[in-house]
């Protein structure tokens, strides 16, 4: 069930296009903020291929044809899932009861991507940010920071000024859209 986008929400069907990519999202006008960001890429044949979530929360999918009442996956697993701030990437990952001196967050510059592991061994996981890809620009250590609260780990990128700057202009693109149930787009119910 898709939802109706809400006052100052709009629903972007394709606000970006690079090359053979297409990006729907849930757009926040007033605060600058995009909720979901998906990505669709052409196969060889000009067939569009599956939808790979960049930004916001998966959509936990049932066991398929058995039912959800015969096989079900653990709510206790870990959940892995980005969401940004306005000045940096942040990724959450949800069920990770371990303290925080048990974690390492580090960044592999050959590989392009960070790096989660604990030193218990029992959680790894390695992602890339697709949003510095796009940019060519390199990954910094310094930028890089995490923080552990509520059996969830939370990994902070802090974003460079060229990223900021093409956001800043989507943005400005972004306002020329017309919003839902709006009749001039701003913002009175901050």
């Amino acid at each position: 069930m898709m939802r109706r986008p809400v006052s100052s929400w709009a629903w972007s069907s394709s606000y970006i296009a690079w090359n053979s990519l297409c990006s729907p999202g849930w757009v926040n006008l007033c605060r600058a903020e995009i909720k979901v960001r998906k990505w669709r890429v052409k196969n060889a044949l000009g067939a569009l291929g599956q939808w790979q979530l960049e930004v916001g929360e998966p959509v936990l999918s049932g066991a398929g044809s058995l039912g959800s009442e015969l096989i079900k996956e653990s709510n206790a697993n870990p959940i892995f899932m980005r969401k940004d701030t306005k000045t940096s990437f942040q990724w959450r990952i949800r069920n990770l009861p371990y303290p925080k001196d048990v974690y390492s967050v580090s960044v592999a510059q050959k590989e392009r991507c960070v790096i989660v592991r604990t030193t218990n061994k029992k959680y790894y996981k390695k992602f890339s940010i697709p949003d510095l890809d796009r940019h060519q620009l390199p990954l910094d250590d310094s930028a890089l920071s995490f923080a552990h609260a509520n059996c969830t780990l939370i990994i902070s990128y802090q974003k460079p000024k060229e990223v900021m700057a093409a956001e800043s202009e989507l943005q400005k693109e972004l306002k020329k859209v017309k919003t839902a149930h709006s009749s001039d787009g701003d913002c009175k119910t901050q």
